[in-house]
């Protein structure tokens, strides 16, 4: 068999398809976890990683048969990963709901932690938050994750001029958000 490094996707993916081969998809799954990892950092709770990168791989595994290989296996696993993001912010957004429901019942209000105090990922975390999920999700795969503005279009299911304009908009807010939470630019 081939070294893992210089065995292509595609191949990797035919493999698996023809064969329910497990060690191509284990070499896929090496190859692509940590930047999975990274966008649902980005996108979702930290505390829910393991199992939100878990759901990934098997949506892959159970759609392989599906995959069109008329693009990247890579923008293919990244779509289902924020698909995956999707589902759960709506998860969590519901139970926050119900949660902040039940707080103002039973307790007062506190005040948000002073921004100086919060150490700069913390901060920026904080600003993707305020941000659309639109913007959001533009600017963790283009700028963080650094995929091009094509490979994120397809990923989103949007023309690259949304993109443009979604990544303008949410960099001139997260821009913003930083200078009024005192980080000089």
């Amino acid at each position: 068999m081939e070294p893992a490094e210089i065995v292509a996707d595609e191949l990797l993916v035919k493999r698996c398809v023809d064969g329910n081969d497990r060690h191509s998809f284990r070499l896929l799954y090496r190859r692509h976890q940590e930047r999975v990892r990274q966008i649902l950092y980005q996108l979702c709770d930290p505390l829910s990683l393991d199992d939100l990168v878990q759901e990934v791989f098997l949506r892959a595994w159970k759609g392989l048969p599906k995959f069109r290989q008329s693009s990247q296996f890579s923008t293919w696993l990244y779509r289902i990963t924020w698909n995956v993001a999707t589902d759960r912010r709506q998860i969590l957004a519901r139970d926050r709901s119900r949660l902040q429901t039940i707080a103002q019942n039973i307790s007062t209000q506190h005040d948000d932690p002073d921004p100086i105090q919060l150490d700069y990922q913390d901060l920026v975390r904080r600003g993707l938050d305020a941000l659309s999920e639109d913007r959001r999700s533009v600017l963790i795969l283009h700028d963080l994750e650094e995929l091009p503005q094509k490979e994120v279009a397809e990923i989103l299911e949007i023309p690259v001029g949304t993109v443009k304009s979604r990544l303008f908009y949410a960099r001139a807010a997260m821009r913003k958000f930083l200078e009024s939470s005192g980080v000089q630019l």
